[in-house]
């Protein structure tokens, strides 16, 4: 994957053939949105070749930087957003261990570009990368901006974003942009939020199964995947990170049903009010639901909690659980408890809410059995400090006799 790293006639030649590259360049609206996405995410992506000559430094670049000096909004957005962070400590820790093969499987997500494996390659001093430096429109720090601007919109050069957008132009900066409907389609994300049929299975299920799982939804057909987490276009993509997106998502209704003498069964009642898949959708996050008696006076007391999310073991070999919820779907936790005397007593329940909770369990595990070098050393013990501050409380609700 790593072969022919920054430039190669033959895939430019190739990808031409799909995307309409420099001087062979389809009428646009003559091309359905799945053969559009069909070339646009080749497997794995093309370099993208030498720039046109026309183009300044600044055009030619790859660099997000440079997209940001006319497109400050979206690159702020984009700063802030998960999608800048996926090669982050927590990936780059585990390339030592993975090795070339294993990482380019990372990679084909986290970062897509050619050029980006490229310059990851000669980081690490792999036996297949390029003996040549990146050339200037290559920023030597590219593999370390995950998935950057180029990794979306950039072909060959040719710049390509969602309607209403321009037909390619060379009086315009790096020679105008081609508006493609795809962007605006649930496949476009689908690239890397679902694994094909063949993909790496646990107890059966796919590991990545998000766009499968809108498809199965009401959603399907009527709000696609960018209309909650690119709202208004925005370049966010929000989700189990963020407690606004979980609020959104999540609905808590708790109920007290009287047993008898002073006995009580707490029904905690959690729906999937607003996301279009599952809820969490992947393995990696939890819910916590928790289930606190409250009493004037004194220390909450916890009468019991349950988990929301698929769990498996640190090795991915196990399933341990699916409680996930589908979504339109409903998860009940209750528990039975004795109240104490008196009045003023209630119950609260509350959803709190671990966005990395296996990759907590994961690298603390590997970081007392693997040996690392310092380096990936460090970075693993950012990751584990990095994940565990991602814990929050989304939702709170109460009850009372």
């Amino acid at each position: 994957m790593l072969r022919a790293a920054y430039r190669s006639g033959c895939a430019a030649v190739l990808s031409c053939l799909f995307l309409g590259l420099h001087g062979c360049s389809p009428e646009p609206g003559s091309q359905d949105v799945a053969a559009f996405l069909a070339g646009h995410w080749p497997e794995p992506l093309p370099p993208q070749g030498t720039p046109p000559t026309s183009f300044s430094d600044l055009e030619a670049s790859l660099a997000p930087q440079a997209c940001g000096q006319c497109h400050p909004a979206q690159y702020q957005q984009w700063r802030g957003s998960l999608h800048s962070h996926t090669m982050g400590p927590g990936l780059l820790w585990q390339v030592e261990t993975l090795g070339p093969a294993q990482s380019n499987d990372c990679l084909r997500c986290h970062a897509p570009l050619a050029e980006q494996k490229a310059l990851l390659a000669r980081d690490m001093g792999w036996p297949n990368a390029p003996a040549t430096r990146a050339p200037a429109y290559v920023p030597a720090d590219l593999h370390l901006q995950g998935l950057s601007c180029a990794a979306c919109h950039v072909r060959g050069h040719q710049r390509y974003g969602p309607p209403p957008g321009k037909r390619a132009n060379p009086g315009t900066p790096h020679g105008g942009s081609i508006a493609a409907p795809g962007f605006q389609d649930s496949r476009f994300c689908a690239h890397c939020h679902q694994f094909p049929q063949d993909g790496p299975r646990l107890a059966g299920k796919l590991r990545e199964d998000t766009y499968a799982q809108w498809l199965a939804s009401s959603y399907a057909g009527k709000r696609n995947c960018q209309s909650c987490h690119m709202p208004e276009g925005r370049h966010l993509w929000r989700g189990i990170h963020d407690p606004d997106m979980v609020r959104q998502a999540l609905a808590l209704e708790l109920r007290l049903e009287a047993l008898g003498g002073h006995e009580f069964r707490a029904v905690l009642e959690a729906r999937n009010q607003g996301a279009g898949h599952h809820l969490p959708t992947y393995m990696v996050a939890k819910i916590d639901l928790v289930l606190d008696l409250r009493q004037p006076g004194r220390p909450p007391r916890e009468l019991g909690r349950d988990v929301i999310g698929w769990t498996a073991d640190v090795e991915m070999t196990r399933e341990v659980a699916d409680t996930r919820i589908p979504a339109g779907g409903r998860h009940v936790f209750s528990q039975v408890f004795k109240a104490p005397a008196g009045t003023g007593w209630r119950v609260e329940a509350r959803a709190d809410v671990r966005p990395r909770e296996h990759y907590e369990r994961m690298f603390q595990h590997n970081r007392q059995h693997l040996k690392l070098s310092e380096k990936s050393r460090r970075l693993l013990d950012q990751s584990i400090a990095e994940s565990a501050g991602t814990h929050f409380t989304a939702l709170r609700v109460e009850a009372g006799p």
